[in-house]
């Protein structure tokens, strides 16, 4: 039995902050669907926010990004966790 597949519109969509907080830029991960698949972004802090109440962002535990950093080193360097 196959799962119905979702609209692009409600897919989940993810970040995660790259920079330092307070840092006058923010630098972020943000993907749609797939957390293990995104584009790095860097906006000005207010357009951040606005940026993640329009797209209503689910930002990334250390568990998923863990999880998103060994699949990086996997496709790498060839093993997972392994470089």
């Amino acid at each position: 039995m196959s799962q119905p597949q979702q609209s692009f519109d409600e897919m989940t969509r993810y970040i995660r902050v790259r920079s330092e907080p307070g840092a006058r830029f923010v630098e972020f991960d943000f993907a749609i669907g797939h957390p293990d698949l995104f584009v790095e972004l860097v906006l000005p802090q207010a357009a951040f926010e606005q940026f993640c109440k329009h797209n209503h962002v689910v930002h990334m535990d250390e568990e998923m990004a863990r999880q998103v950093d060994e699949e990086m080193v996997k496709w790498r360097f060839g093993e997972k966790g392994h470089r």
